[in-house]
């Protein structure tokens, strides 16, 4: 199993760019970064606070990096033309390399959308837009020129060029919803969720039947899981909170568990977000160093 980092998209420039360079030297799978002008408040209010942008960040990854991937997790395509996501992707593959990962969704959050003017669809339409938007970004990075005449866009003898390196270029989609898993089985080559084991489990089966439903082997794809970690957390008070059954918290012996049982479950690669690992830039590194160190050599 691999294991990524995921930094807040609140953290310091260069705060990120540390994390990239740690990541890089010291064995970590990739570099993920979330695609959102705002922080989430869950309706559409607004909390101020720094919020970096992702496309802009991920090309200095790139510069400072030499082996570590790196991505969007993930970008909405409630808010970017597949035209420009392709062409974005593309770009990025070839500056780092072969290193990048397309990350997409169909997006979700209220108050970002409503603070642009971005209309935020009802779920049946954005996966709709969502559906056709990746079925023309696999084209475009793909084939010399693009025909799509949907609902949504209407691309004419379109190019993508430069190709990325990749060949197929790596498209990971995070999603838990019925229709959009069958969408991810037939379009994308990853799949990503939320959860701590028990959840992340339910959904992986959840997976595992869409691509059942749509005769593709669940095995020709990479998975990828993410939870909240509490290193030496209270287990009973955030076993009461509402992010409970996305995080995972207790000392490095419960940690070790709960990472073998992703593991058990079938999952390719478990990402850590810096969310919950400390209210400073050295109690985070230090974290990241913990789990290097004390926890990953200790998962089976």
């Amino acid at each position: 199993m691999k294991f990524s980092v995921w930094p807040s998209p609140a953290r310091p420039v260069q705060e990120v760019l540390n994390l990239a360079r740690m990541g890089d030297t010291d064995g970590w799978h990739c570099f993920w970064y979330a695609d959102h002008y705002m922080e989430n408040t869950g309706d559409e209010s607004f909390k101020p606070g720094p919020v970096h942008e992702c496309w802009t960040i991920l090309p200095a990854i790139a510069a400072v990096t030499e082996r570590i991937r790196l991505g969007p997790l993930v970008s909405p395509t409630s808010v970017h033309h597949p035209a420009l996501l392709a062409n974005r992707a593309a770009t990025l593959d070839q500056l780092s390399n072969g290193r990048f990962v397309l990350g997409l969704g169909a997006g979700w959050q209220i108050n970002e959308h409503q603070a642009y003017g971005i209309e935020l669809e009802a779920p049946g339409k954005r996966v709709s837009r969502f559906e056709e938007s990746i079925q023309i970004i696999e084209s475009l990075l793909a084939n010399d020129r693009t025909d799509f005449h949907g609902d949504f866009y209407d691309f004419t003898d379109a190019p993508c060029d430069p190709k990325p390196v990749q060949s197929p270029l790596p498209i990971t989609v995070g999603t838990g919803s019925p229709r959009m898993l069958k969408i991810t089985a037939r379009h994308a080559t990853d799949w990503n969720t939320w959860g701590a084991p028990t959840l992340a489990a339910d959904r992986h089966a959840a997976f595992v039947a869409a691509c059942d439903s749509v005769d593709v082997n669940v095995d020709s794809k990479h998975t990828s899981v993410q939870a909240m970690f509490f290193l030496d957390g209270d287990v009973d008070k955030i076993a009461a909170s509402p992010m409970a059954d996305r995080s995972i918290v207790g000392s490095n012996e419960q940690i070790i568990d709960a990472l073998g049982q992703y593991a058990a479950t079938g999952f390719d690669e478990v990402i850590v977000p810096d969310f919950t690992l400390g209210t400073t830039a050295e109690a985070r590194m230090d974290a990241y160093a913990r789990f290097r160190d004390d926890i990953i050599p200790n998962v089976t």
